[in-house]
């Protein structure tokens, strides 16, 4: 946009060098029908012949000037508009007496209008132009056309407006744009921009077409301020306004799903501001609806929560707030998670998630009952464990499939063995297998895989076994609610010489 600022500029330099052009290389002549001695040569003077309010014979310096082909025959109209800019007492009407105008800004520059009839003679006349400044003329020249054409070419409306708020000067796209708004009268913008009188640049958004339904298009104008009015330059912004009401009702449409989630959310974009939060956030948090509306930077608000209490008291909070980088960073590659114990009794977890955009989102799930629960079995388990370490009896819990889920001490000092010591299962078929290898031959071994991996109704059962080093034991099988088995050993007094047999009280 400097670039085109610079452009326009220069293309206002060039304007006015033109015009001074015109009036400088024609220098003083008389307005009588005949040069006179030591005149310049018809060809380099500006000189305009109307003839019924029509130009009928300039010469090729006035042409220029009115920018018309040679052949072109304007009407007195069409030579108002031109030199009403430079000479701003020029006449509406075909006047009837000889008149002398002075240019704008330049005394040295004059029009004369003599009448001659039914027609009238217009010549110019200016201070001669030295070498020096022809030569940077024609260069200015050279830039103003590349300059007109540019502007031409450009597919975006610029124009010019006065103190007033007229528009002096535009491009063809701000004309096609005025014609498509129904801005069809010459001077009227149909932007509505509005720039501050103290403001060097102005930047505003607009919209050109029927708000209700219809066509209606947008636009980003910028406003740079000139020494006779401001220079415009309006850019189409369709796709992002488009962008940012797609993005408003993404957001209206999470909002309205995340207003039932039990999990406080709390969302980030990419400055660190709050720009989405459900109401369970401030169940969670008591956080005020106002705060969290007021759309607060990341450090206040955890710094709101620590003052609501409603997070663990750092034992150093500065270097924790300066540790924070760290904890953006990690939610930003969704590695944070942390659990938070409050001194309310309440547990949070706290999960961060990247968010598209370079954002951050936090959700706050409220686990004090998932931990109660999970403390309170722990420490049924815990007690469980230590009744039957207290038994004598070996103890041995198997699943459904197969796999030793429970033993007590009393079973690893029996059996030499300790599920926990491997990190593989320990299944039937491994446990019987270790028994049968420490006891002598008995046909109990198959019926007890085949009674823990059964899944029909089933009935407990006990028999004798009889270890190589003479002790006796009463094996006890049971089956427990939900699938899994009970196996006991219970010591025996040794009997003399004694085979072991196997006793079913029931067996399906």
């Amino acid at each position: 946009m400097e670039l085109v600022v610079l452009i326009a500029a220069g293309l206002g330099a060039s304007f006015a060098a033109l015009f001074g052009a015109f009036m400088l290389r024609g220098a003083r002549a008389p307005v009588e029908d005949e040069p006179t001695p030591g005149a310049r040569p018809r060809e380099n003077r500006v000189e305009m012949f109307v003839s019924d309010g029509v130009l009928v014979d300039a010469t090729p310096q006035a042409r220029q000037l009115l920018d018309c082909a040679p052949n072109e025959r304007l009407i007195w109209e069409d030579l108002a508009e031109v030199l009403r800019t430079h000479f701003p007492a020029f006449p509406e009407t075909l006047p009837n007496t000889r008149q002398t105008l002075a240019a704008a800004g330049d005394p040295d520059t004059h029009l004369g209008i003599r009448p001659e009839g039914r027609s009238l003679r217009l010549s110019m006349t200016g201070p001669s132009l030295d070498a020096g400044e022809y030569l940077r003329l024609r260069t200015e020249m050279r830039d103003l056309s590349r300059l007109r054409l540019a502007f031409a070419r450009a597919p975006f409306p610029v124009w010019q407006t006065d103190r007033a708020r007229g528009v002096v000067w535009n491009n063809p796209a701000f004309t096609d744009i005025a014609l498509q708004a129904g801005h069809a009268e010459h001077g009227s913008s149909p932007f509505a921009v509005l720039p501050n009188e103290a403001e060097e640049l102005h930047i505003s958004r607009t919209s050109i077409g029927q708000r209700d339904g219809g066509p209606q298009s947008w636009f980003e104008v910028q406003s740079y301020r000139l020494a006779d009015g401001w220079l415009h330059f309006a850019q189409n912004i369709d796709a992002v306004i488009h962008a940012e009401a797609t993005q408003r009702n993404f957001l209206q449409t999470l909002t309205r799903i995340f207003a039932h989630l039990p999990i406080a959310l709390a969302v980030f974009d990419r400055d660190r501001r709050l720009i989405l939060f459900n109401p369970a956030l401030i169940d969670h948090t008591n956080l005020p609806a106002e705060f969290l509306s007021s759309r607060p930077n990341l450090l206040s608000f955890f710094d709101m929560l620590r003052e609501k209490q409603m997070m663990p008291e750092p034992k150093d909070y500065r270097s924790w707030r300066d540790k924070l980088s760290e904890v953006i960073a990690a939610a930003s590659s969704d590695l944070y998670t942390e659990v938070w114990n409050l001194p309310s009794g309440l547990t949070y977890r706290i999960t961060g998630r990247p968010h598209p955009d370079g954002g951050v989102a936090f959700l706050f799930e409220d686990i004090t009952s998932e931990i109660t629960l999970t403390r309170r079995v722990r420490q049924e388990i815990e007690v469980t464990q230590s009744v039957l370490d207290r038994l004598g009896d070996a103890v041995a819990v198997f699943s459904q499939l197969g796999t030793l889920t429970f033993c007590n001490q009393a079973y690893r000092d029996m059996w030499g063995l300790d599920p926990d010591a491997s990190l593989a299962d320990t299944g039937i078929a491994d446990a019987t297998g270790a028994w049968q290898a420490d006891c002598k031959p008995s046909p109990i071994w198959a019926d007890l895989r085949d009674f823990v991996m059964t899944e029909r109704d089933r009935a407990g059962w006990d028999a004798e076994l009889v270890r190589k080093d003479g002790q006796c034991l009463l094996t006890r099988v049971e089956p427990l609610t939900g699938g899994p088995t009970l196996v006991r050993f219970s010591a025996t007094p040794a009997a003399a010489q004694t085979a072991p047999r196997a006793r079913e009280t029931a067996r399906v």
